[in-house]
């Protein structure tokens, strides 16, 4: 029959009832997607939090399996952990402490929760140097700057060094040539071999990381990173990256940071067969809470919404500040 004007498609019968939308919805978010970063220092009791970032903390070991015990209970069940060591100096040495703060949390948290938790640990050196670069620096240049074939040695250490004391999986994070091949001979040959990579293999040197060196205090000192950290413009470089950390043994591969570099994900997602990371790093979750504390947005259906973008264009884990938050909304 011929109905003029009348259209024959109408998408909205399948939106109408609330039940229908849930039932068909394509792209859907859980838990399980994600991890909870965790910014560890020496002491006891702590609890600081930091202000560019509401409701994320500098914790102690302790107050650590705490914070870990709430995400838990919420459906977390993945960390990435953050050192704050309680000293620094030019070659970050106490990076290498099987004392360290990082091998300390990881023991606790073994202790506490078992194989109920999944415990990642940021491989770099940033934190640990008092000059805020990501490893040895050196002249070789002809000018100050980082000496990545001097650091990949240090690096291959102090992955086995987390290894022992429990990490589960390493995530290199200073985008050093080599350091992928490096770190999986170094847990090879310390019997490690069953231990998985995840690479920052796609790391931008953006403007979204402000809040996170006040967090992890690591601002650099001097320069920048951009030497070692990917041009924002540079997409084919991306999947270079990438290929290059799979070839030497990356199990998995992250895209740093996530909400602007979308289009990134899905082509490393469409190009290669390994599971792909990304970050929602501190400044998208910066902008996200001043918006909500301004009353400009509404918290909850914007991180909602991003994060279901960020899973939407490929990633299969999603490192965010939100985990805890996403999860309680997820199962009300």
């Amino acid at each position: 029959m011929d109905y003029p004007g009348f259209p024959l498609s109408r998408p909205r019968r399948l939106r109408h009832h609330p039940l229908m939308r849930r039932l068909l919805k394509e792209t859907r978010l859980d838990p399980a997607d994600f991890v909870l970063p965790l910014f560890i220092r020496q002491g006891k009791g702590i609890r600081k939090e930091v202000s560019s970032m509401p409701g994320v903390f500098q914790l102690s070991p302790d107050t650590a399996v705490e914070e870990a015990g709430k995400a838990i209970a919420a459906g977390v069940k993945a960390f990435l952990l953050f050192g704050i060591p309680a000293s620094k100096d030019a070659t970050g040495s106490s990076a290498l402490d099987p004392e360290g703060i990082v091998c300390q949390s990881l023991r606790a948290l073994k202790k506490e929760f078992h194989d109920n938790c999944l415990l990642i640990t940021d491989e770099c050196f940033c934190e640990y140097t008092d000059h805020g670069h990501c490893g040895i620096l050196s002249e070789k240049t002809g000018r100050l700057d980082l000496d990545g074939d001097a650091t990949l040695p240090l690096l291959a250490r102090q992955c086995v060094e987390h290894a022992r004391a429990g990490a589960d999986l390493v995530a290199p994070s200073g985008m050093l040539d080599g350091m992928v091949g490096a770190i999986r001979l170094g847990l090879d040959e310390a019997g490690f071999n069953h231990l998985p990579i995840m690479s920052y293999a796609v790391k931008f040197a953006s403007g979204f990381y402000g809040p996170f060196r006040e967090a992890a205090e690591s601002p650099p000192q001097f320069g920048d990173r951009q030497s070692y950290q990917m041009d924002g413009g540079n997409a084919r470089e991306a999947l270079k990256e990438a290929a290059l950390d799979i070839a030497q043994g990356a199990d998995l591969v992250m895209v740093k940071p996530a909400l602007a570099y979308l289009d990134i994900i899905r082509q490393v997602r469409d190009r290669f067969e390994v599971p792909i990371a990304a970050y929602s790093v501190s400044g998208e979750y910066a902008m996200i809470r001043a918006a909500a504390k301004a009353g400009w947005i509404d918290e909850r259906k914007v991180a909602l919404e991003t994060l279901t973008a960020i899973k939407r264009a490929g990633a299969s884990v999603i490192i965010t500040y939100h985990a805890v938050q996403a999860a309680t909304w997820l199962s009300g």
